[in-house]
């Protein structure tokens, strides 16, 4: 199992190839009209585009892993955009409630 440490380097090396080439655009504090996280989560978005927003803790669970694993498999890392995860909306509220 990967460790809490190498989860959140991975995460913040997604984000930081998803930021190449692109610049932010703040409207009132936020990004896009979407809030960011608050300190200690996480935002990744399902197939049909749902936004959701995790606590870091989840990295460590099995399930988060096999996700983001598929993730990469199917659409590698992002480099344009947010971490997509390969499941709808109504299968992701349905493994938040499993963790």
């Amino acid at each position: 199992m990967i460790g809490l440490k190498k989860l959140i380097a991975i995460a913040r090396k997604w984000q930081k190839i998803a930021c190449i080439g692109r610049r932010p655009t703040l409207l009132s504090g936020t990004y896009r009209g979407k809030p960011p996280p608050s300190k200690g989560h996480f935002v990744v978005y399902t197939m049909d585009k749902r936004r959701f927003v995790f606590p870091l803790g989840y990295l460590r669970t099995n399930i988060f892993q096999e996700l983001f694993r598929l993730s990469e498999e199917e659409f590698g890392l992002p480099r344009d955009g947010p971490i997509t995860l390969p499941c709808d909306a109504a299968s992701m509220e349905k493994v938040v409630s499993l963790v």
